[in-house]
């Protein structure tokens, strides 16, 4: 059963793999499809387009990273206080989250555009950090909520007798006790970032800071008639890989920050 799970897992990456090392006759059945036939032909094509998918890779990791940072620095504050502070307010802002996390962010699309027309934000990376982090902020804010509330207030207390300030309180307690629920929330924003396409498209023009999506999408073949598949698949590898590194890496934190607080004992 585990072995299925973990074919039906890994099936489409695997044949997307095998697909970005075949030959483009190959891939329409004019030649071997086997691994006798296997080239890296497409990876050479990717890599060396105008630009380089590399270009469009590092610019993914930056506007992710970015993301990501400024997503914790604002969430982490705003679910302490949310936690902290028990009353109608403070459960109006976390139902009013909820609904901000489950909102089709597609609806956005047109007025996140006029936004970027009015402050010239267009073609710039940075820029494209504060809409990401905008979206990303409310899950990110309940997954931080339900960590601190699973977190035993007399440690807080403890510290507090100790003479600890707030600042000292959240560096020296909180955060050690946070890292799992931090790090699969960064993971998950990160991957939000990466991702993403509508709001990248229409922000970034400029072929030299497309990110990877984007860059992807304009991948062609030699005529409208012709789909570069090869190409695609090898794109698509390549864009994967880092993501698979990245969870391979933190799994164990991950299943930790996304359980915490499922259970009150």
């Amino acid at each position: 059963m585990r072995l299925l799970a973990l074919l039906w897992s890994l099936g489409p990456l695997l044949w997307q793999l095998h697909t970005s090392l075949l030959p483009p006759e190959a891939l329409v059945g004019q030649g071997p499809a086997g691994a006798a036939a296997w080239t890296l032909a497409n990876y050479r094509l990717v890599l060396a387009g105008d630009p380089p998918l590399w270009r469009s890779l590092l610019n993914s990791a930056l506007v992710g990273g970015g993301t990501t940072a400024l997503t914790l620095l604002l969430a982490l504050p705003c679910a302490y206080a949310l936690q902290r502070r028990r009353g109608p307010l403070a459960w109006g802002v976390g139902a009013a989250l909820l609904a901000a996390a489950l909102f089709p962010t597609v609806l956005l699309f047109l007025g996140l555009l006029e936004l970027a027309r009015t402050f010239h934000l267009g073609n710039n990376l940075a820029a494209l950090c504060l809409p990401y982090t905008a979206l990303a902020l409310p899950l990110a804010i309940l997954l931080l909520r339900a960590a601190i509330a699973d977190l035993p207030p007399e440690l807080e207390d403890a510290a507090r007798l100790e003479g600890m300030g707030l600042g000292m309180r959240v560096r020296a307690v909180l955060l050690p006790l946070l890292a799992p629920a931090l790090a699969s929330t960064a993971i998950l924003t990160f991957l939000f970032s990466w991702n993403e396409y509508p709001i990248a498209l229409t922000w970034i023009s400029r072929v030299d800071r497309l990110t990877l999506p984007t860059a992807m999408a304009r991948l062609a073949g030699s005529s409208v008639f012709t789909v570069p598949y090869g190409a695609f698949a090898a794109a698509t590898v390549l864009g994967s890989l880092p993501l698979l590194l990245l969870v391979l890496v933190a799994q164990r934190w991950i299943v930790r920050g996304l359980t915490q607080g499922a259970v009150k004992g």
